[in-house]
């Protein structure tokens, strides 16, 4: 089936899927699969003005690494309760990111039952995104068994120095000691098995299990996506891997060639956005924006927004996900009306997950197969409302995006308000987000886009207030605006 077409700058909903399926089971009294979600589901999602909906875990789990959790639960208890009242080991079912195989789980349902969430989703004007974890398997995937020579290896004499950093795995070619996956600032992760990247025969199975998904969906979330890079895999197990040669093409390369209408998105850090998007990748995260509007470092956010708009309209803006704490958890009821309002409006891909534009506070473990009902914050579910609302709307994905200058009033504080505007041929909207923690003004300059014969009106649709502004005014002097600690305008500009 042919992919739905991606209008540019589109919204992403991340859904736990298992355990949401779960919730809508104990909600209606029945087992639901994806083929059985009520269609008001999938309308209330689509209300929100979602352009991709990203339904993560999906795939078989893996026993090994569900009996790991399992053995990890006592030091994990706490988090458990908080989310779980009254938990059991029976609610643990391992990570999905150690993926058995890529088939559905038979909880999830089949792959027509993919299908069929797929094709609902299409119908809503909506696009499916699974998983693809690309940088490892399971312990207990078939390739292990089957074939070994697929995996990064070591001696036995490596694992007895470092028992914590392999696997040691009974195969069809004998006993070998696979490697740990890993991310080489942490230590490895203990339930996965680390592909050798550099193998033409892994690469080329890889490559026909990507074509495979792309069957079933019009995206792929590649997780870890970074370590697949030919110089980053080389520098973290080339003392492994001998004098094996680097191919010569990368492997994203290859899978954009196999795969050209898919969008790819890339979890992806270490300053290495830039190459992915250059190999193909129609977005990766934009993690450093979200750590310098959390810690206020303003002057690198100001850095990040002076990037050309083409590269900027790759980056994924995110406020949480499924390794992060919850938006709610971490930006407090003083400061979450300029962070969600400035990465809601900016170009690149908008990406929200399940729950924060409910104010959800409580992350949810991924091994986990539910999840008690949470709180709903009423505050912050009218304020998501009014920014959904809003930038759903055409300008936001087919206007035009350019930063506006401030100039100071009478104080330093211009350099705090971030100022853009989106702009079409039908609407003008203005944004003015202050992102620090006393109050900030300045003068907007609007030059070239006033008539100093009219009026403007400038409606506040986070606000529901209106100001009227003369054109002379403004052309001579630019918008004074001021903003208290941590507020936004998201002006809908008309001439009068």
């Amino acid at each position: 089936m042919s992919k739905f077409p991606l209008r540019p700058h589109p919204h992403l909903y991340q859904i736990n899927t298992y355990a949401w399926l779960e919730q809508l089971s104990a909600k209606l009294g029945r087992a639901i699969h994806l083929s059985d979600v009520p269609d008001s589901e999938w309308d209330a999602i689509a209300l929100l003005g979602v352009d991709i909906v990203w339904l993560m875990g999906v795939w078989q789990r893996s026993p090994i690494s569900r009996e790991k959790d399992v053995e990890a639960a006592p030091q994990r208890a706490a988090a458990y309760s908080e989310v779980l009242p009254g938990w059991t080991t029976a609610d643990i079912i391992g990570s999905p990111y150690s993926v058995l195989q890529y088939e559905p789980d038979p909880r999830i349902g089949t792959w027509s039952d993919v299908d069929f969430a797929r094709d609902k989703l299409h119908q809503r004007k909506m696009s499916l995104c699974l998983d693809f974890v690309g940088n490892h398997t399971a312990l207990d995937h078939p390739w292990v068994r089957e074939h070994p020579e697929y995996y990064v290896q070591g001696s036995e004499q490596n694992f007895q120095n470092d028992p914590s950093g392999f696997y040691k795995a009974d195969t069809n070619k004998g006993t070998v000691y696979v490697a740990l996956g890993k991310d080489p600032y942490f230590p490895p992760w203990d339930d996965v098995a680390q592909l050798n990247h550099f193998s033409p025969e892994m690469r080329a199975a890889q490559l026909a299990g990507i074509k495979r998904i792309a069957a079933h969906c019009d995206g792929v979330r590649c997780d870890m996506a970074m370590l697949q890079l030919n110089g980053i895999f080389e520098r973290i197990w080339r003392p492994l891997i001998g004098d094996t040669k680097a191919p010569e093409k990368e492997f994203w390369t290859e899978a954009r060639s196999l795969v050209p209408d898919l969008m790819l998105l890339a979890e992806a850090y270490w300053g290495t956005e830039d190459r992915l998007i250059e190999l193909g990748f129609n977005f990766v995260y934009d993690k450093g924006l979200y750590d310098s509007v959390r810690d206020g470092n303003l002057g690198d956010v100001h850095w990040r927004l002076s990037q050309p708009e083409s590269r900027q309209s790759h980056l994924a803006r995110l406020l949480e996900n499924h390794d992060e704490p919850r938006f709610a958890a971490v930006f407090d009821d003083n400061r979450f009306r300029a962070a969600a309002a400035f990465m809601g409006t900016l170009p690149g891909m908008r990406f929200y997950e399940q729950g924060e534009e409910l104010g959800i506070k409580l992350h949810t473990p991924i091994e986990l197969r539910r999840v008690a009902e949470q709180p709903v914050d009423p505050v912050r579910k009218e304020f998501f409302a009014k920014l959904l609302a809003a930038t759903k709307e055409d300008v936001f994905h087919t206007g035009d995006w350019t930063m506006v200058a401030v100039t100071p009033d009478n104080d330093a504080t211009a350099g705090n308000l971030f100022v853009y505007q989106w702009r079409s041929e039908k609407a003008w909207i203005l944004i003015v987000v202050n992102l620090s923690a006393a109050p900030a003004q300045g003068f907007v300059r609007l030059d070239g886009s006033i008539s100093p014969a009219r009026d403007y009106d400038f409606a506040d649709r986070l606000d529901d207030v209106k100001y009227v502004r003369k054109g002379a005014e403004i052309a001579k002097e630019g918008l004074f605006v001021r903003r208290d600690a941590y507020q936004a305008h998201l002006f809908d500009v008309t001439p009068l």
